[in-house]
């Protein structure tokens, strides 16, 4: 009976020592959000999506252009059409709503292409920044002993009532000044 007694005590000892070291586990927040947009990696990324989508969207106002030009000239065809040269210009015309209709097509085919190039892209150039941000996040929060860390960004959490913002510490852990505070 004392034995059972005693690992009673000693399983109530431990459960209250361990409830204890969960109630001191500590909490912070961040704002995932700030930290990549004054990662210097993000302005790069920027410029260079933006170079990119500019070239295609100059490629397909080229291809828009040609066919503006092309359907004037259907149009102006069109006009010059009489009882006496309606075969030879009803077979051009047929010809030139043929290219006018590929031209559509691949104007079309251009645009959906360049968007899937351009999500390409995208992913390409931020998924490394992000992939930066989370390693250090996870180093920060390790070095500081965070049990769990929120993000304030993605708006899931509605509420907290303090916890350490160790926004500034990921950013210096990436090499970035801090912001001056407001």
């Amino acid at each position: 009976m004392r034995k059972l007694i005693n690992a009673f005590f000693l399983a109530a000892g431990l459960l209250f020592t361990a409830n204890i070291a969960n109630a001191q586990q500590k909490l912070a927040h961040l704002n995932s959000a700030q930290i990549i947009e004054a990662m210097p990696e993000v302005k790069t990324a920027r410029t260079t999506l933006e170079t990119v989508q500019k070239a295609k969207q100059a490629d397909i106002e080229k291809m828009i252009s040609e066919y503006q030009t092309k359907l004037k000239a259907a149009q102006d065809k069109e006009k010059t059409m009489s009882e006496a040269n309606k075969e030879v210009v009803g077979k051009e015309l047929q010809t030139m709503g043929a290219e006018l209709q590929d031209l559509e097509k691949r104007i079309t085919e251009a645009r959906t292409k360049a968007q899937q190039e351009l999500e390409a892209k995208n992913a390409e150039l931020f998924n490394p920044i992000q992939v930066k941000a989370d390693n250090a996040i996870k180093a920060v929060s390790k070095e500081k002993g965070y049990a769990y860390v929120f993000d304030t960004a993605n708006q899931s959490l509605v509420y907290w009532d303090g916890g350490d913002d160790i926004t500034d510490a990921v950013k210096a852990k990436l090499g970035i000044a801090a912001a001056p505070k407001k």
